[in-house]
Order: C-alpha cells, then structure tokens, then sequence
C-alpha cells in the first residue's frame, strides 16, 4: 500500500510541475496581451475613414448585476458608424427599461429594441438572436453577450481584425469582473482569470482557434456560408459551433487586441456551483480530450495529493509551499495586468483548486444543465468537417 501511494504521490508532483508550467506560461502570455493591447491602441487608426458601419446585437434577458453598466461601455463606443440591436422575448422584461434609459440618453446612437418571443430551437438565446437579425443595417455584425464590459476602442479593434485577409470571425479574451467583492464573486472570477484565460493562451500558442462567446464578430455573408443563425439553434455551446463552421469553410478565428470583462454575478455558492457545472459539461461534450487535459490547470489539487500520499516526508510540505507560491504568484501576475487584486484568492487557493476538481468530477457524468431558468440537456458534438468540394468535369 505504501509503494502505490508513493508512486501516485511521484505521478502528482508530475502533474503539479506542469501545472505550473502552463500557469507561468499562461500568465506570461497575458501580461504579453495587455502590454500589446496598449501599444496597438492606435493600430487601425483614430482617422480610418474605411472601417465599415457595424451592427452589435445584444441579446438581453432580465435585470442582473452591473447590466447598465455593462450596456453602456457598447453606447460610449469611439466609431464612426454602428447600430445597436438590443432583443428581448418579454414584454415585461426588465431590461426594457434599461434600454429605454440608455436610448434617452445617447439620442445620437442608432439604438434599436426588439421584443419577440417566436422560439427557434432550445437554445433561447440563439432564438432571440434570429428574431433580432432582420433589424440590423449592416453587413459587419458583433455578436455580444449581455454582461460583457468594453473598452472605447472595442470595435476598431474587433471590425479592424474582422478586415484583415483570411479572417472569418473574430473573438475577444474576456477576464472576470466580480459584481461586488464577495468571496463567492473573487472565488468564481478566480477560476476564469487564474484558469480559464490562462488556458484560453496557452491553447492559442498552440494552434487552437477557439470562438469565445463573449464576442463573436463575422460579416453577414459569412454568417450566411455557414448556415447562418439557424444552425447553431439546437446547440447550448452556440459559440463553439459557429468557430468550427466557420474553420471547416477554410477560414479563420482572430483574437481581437483588446480585453473586455464579464460580470461576475453569482451571489451564493450554489449559484457558483451550478454555473461552473453548466460551464464544464458544455466543455466537456464539445471538446471532452481539451476538457481532461485542462486539469494540469490546478497544481495545487495535484501538490496536495503529493502532501496526503508522500507524508510524513518533510520534501512533500515544502513541494506544497513552492506550489502554493508560484501559484499565487502567476495569480497575482495576471491580476496586475487586469488592474485589480484579489489577496483573499490567494490565501484560499487550495480550496479553490480542491473546488474546481470537484466541478470536474462532477461534470464528468450528467447532460443536464440549468440556463437562465431552462432546462438543457447537452449532446456529445462531432468535428465539424469541411464541406467536400466536387468538381465538375470541364472545370
């Protein structure tokens, strides 16, 4: 019994070390990001009469933390010229009267509401999307969740990176940004700025072009080559479906050079629970091989196994302290390049870890997720393969 716990303690510390490997990596590559981020601030230029008018569809659903907020940073967009479709499928929906605010508000911004409950498949979200799509003016559309935050310059550098040759859709980074400073908020922030983005870069150094939901940005005519709106209907991971249509019509995925912000709502544990668990069975079924690798991403879950096989051996407790450094450490890195900390994130990392290993355990089983009071059931997806090409004879 003691040799098997030996070599489980060995296998762990090997788990651990590449851990915080990809934790050092991944935070470098941030802090990379938002040094890049700053210098190409000019980059498609303040003056560029050529940017194309834009349409930015938000799909709303009910009142939640920051909402206002979060809709104005679209409102207060330095543009040239863009619409915003808001789409709602409530007549009593809350965040009517928000819209109605903010339209008052920026009497000059083209700003338009559409209520509509006509479903179209079981993703109400997507739904919501189709009934918006008839109001929107232009060509170049940017799809943007509600509780996304931007910067001023959010849309040059998204349609400026959808110009680029080749280009098929564009996509932004997005961090966590805790509605107030509750541990419950910090600890769900934790997990998409110290895991989920860190991954997210190491994925891209690798080749991996994944489509993050909280900007998907493309041109109609392309929407339309892959099927448009109505494909991704069906789907909960709308966002990774429509990344994988667009790379099986040959074309591809850009990481915009901005950052933008998701608020981070969640106001009890179980509300965390339950949105990590909706997070990780929707990864999980999309890419189940990508989903099992990422839990390198937590070298303190890994370092405590080391501690609870190898003790009482005094190597195991400082193995877990230079963990536990290194961690926080990368953490603490990341977090400066976002311009805030969270200290109380660092002293509990364990239990964070611990947490999220058991997210990952319990994704494991189970297709049923909870979505803004709807009931989903998650199917395994398939690759989506490009489409064959035939070619007729005289061609």
């Amino acid at each position: 019994m003691a040799l098997i716990l030996n070599w489980l303690g060995y296998a762990s510390a090997c788990f651990s070390v590449a851990g915080c490997v990809q934790s050092t990596v991944g935070a470098g590559l941030i802090a990379l990001f938002r040094r890049n981020e700053k210098r190409s601030a000019p980059v498609f230029g303040r003056t560029a009469p050529e940017l194309p008018a834009a349409t930015v569809l938000k799909p709303l659903h009910g009142e939640e933390p920051l909402l206002e907020e979060a809709l104005r940073s679209f409102c207060e967009q330095d543009y040239p010229e863009f619409q915003i479709v808001f789409g709602v499928q409530r007549q009593d929906d809350s965040a009517i009267a928000i819209v109605r605010q903010l339209a008052a508000e920026y009497p000059e911004r083209d700003i338009g509401l559409v209520v509509d409950d006509t479903p179209h498949g079981t993703n109400r979200k997507i739904a919501n999307l189709i009934n918006m799509y008839s109001s929107a003016k232009h060509d170049v559309l940017v799809i943007s969740d509600s509780d996304i935050h931007v910067q001023r310059d959010y849309l040059r550098d998204v349609v400026g990176s959808l110009s680029q040759p080749g280009i098929g859709l564009v996509t932004t980074l997005y961090a966590g940004l805790p509605a107030s400073t509750s541990l419950v908020r910090e600890f769900a922030a934790s997990q998409i700025n110290h895991n989920f983005m860190p991954g997210v870069m190491m994925s891209r150094l690798l080749g991996r072009q994944d489509c993050l939901g909280a900007t998907m940005a493309l041109t109609r005519t392309t929407l339309e080559q892959v099927g448009g709106l109505e494909a991704l209907a069906d789907h909960v991971a709308d966002d990774a479906i429509l990344g994988q249509l667009v790379r099986a019509h040959g074309k591809t995925i850009a990481l915009a050079p901005c950052m933008t912000w998701t608020t981070v709502a969640e106001s009890t544990v179980k509300h965390m629970i339950g949105h990590e668990l909706r997070w990780g069975r929707t990864v999980k079924n999309v890419e189940p091989v990508g989903y099992g690798l990422s839990a390198l991403q937590l070298p303190l879950f890994w370092s405590s196994v080391v501690l609870v096989c190898c003790w009482p051996a005094r190597w195991a407790l400082w193995f877990f302290i230079a963990v536990w450094a290194i961690r926080s450490l990368m953490a603490l890195t990341i977090d400066r390049s976002l311009g805030r900390l969270s200290p109380a994130v660092y002293a509990l990392f364990p239990l964070r870890e611990w947490l999220s290993a058991g997210i990952m355990v319990g994704s494991a089983r189970g297709q049923r997720v909870e979505w803004r009071g709807q009931t989903l059931h998650i199917r395994r997806t398939t690759p989506i393969t490009p489409p064959v090409q035939t070619i007729e004879p005289g061609d």
